[in-house]
């Protein structure tokens, strides 16, 4: 935005005294909570922005990244009725994926996704009915978004 004082986490634009137009800094904050609060994207990690975004969409940014993405490899990019608005994501920050369900976060370097818990096999005694309930156990915290 400008060089106006901001937030910690997220660089929020925060007001300053005797500031003109005070509502441009106060629309770009809303602007960024709206995408930070429980973030949601799309897909990614992309290298390209898509060709057609809808206000509201929001991307992970992959190495490398050209175009408007340029230089943002990592961030979070959101489409908005003033363009591309880009947040740089914190350790331990989450975001749902909507092309497969996934739920990523971020580990202060990279953007990943839980590990797949295989289903139990082997052993010397197999217990069917505890392989059973295990099972259940994983279709269900698949079916929440909790493991894939």
């Amino acid at each position: 935005m400008t060089d106006l004082p901001s937030t910690a986490r997220f660089a929020l634009p925060l007001l300053a005294m005797a500031q003109a137009q005070k509502e441009v800094t106060h629309n770009e904050a809303l602007t960024l909570l709206d995408a930070l609060v429980q973030p949601v994207v799309e897909a990614g990690p992309l290298t390209a922005p898509p060709v057609s975004p809808v206000a509201g969409q929001g991307w992970i940014v992959g190495s490398g990244a050209t175009g408007a993405w340029d230089g943002e490899d990592g961030a979070l990019a959101v489409w908005t009725a003033g363009g591309w608005r880009f947040v740089g994501p914190r350790a331990g920050m989450r975001t749902h994926r909507l092309s497969d369900g996934a739920w990523l976060r971020f580990d202060g370097a990279t953007w990943v996704e839980p590990d797949t818990v295989a289903s139990p096999a082997g052993g010397a005694t197999t217990d069917s009915e505890a392989r059973a309930a295990i099972d259940a156990v994983i279709l269900a915290l698949v079916g929440h978004g909790l493991l894939i």
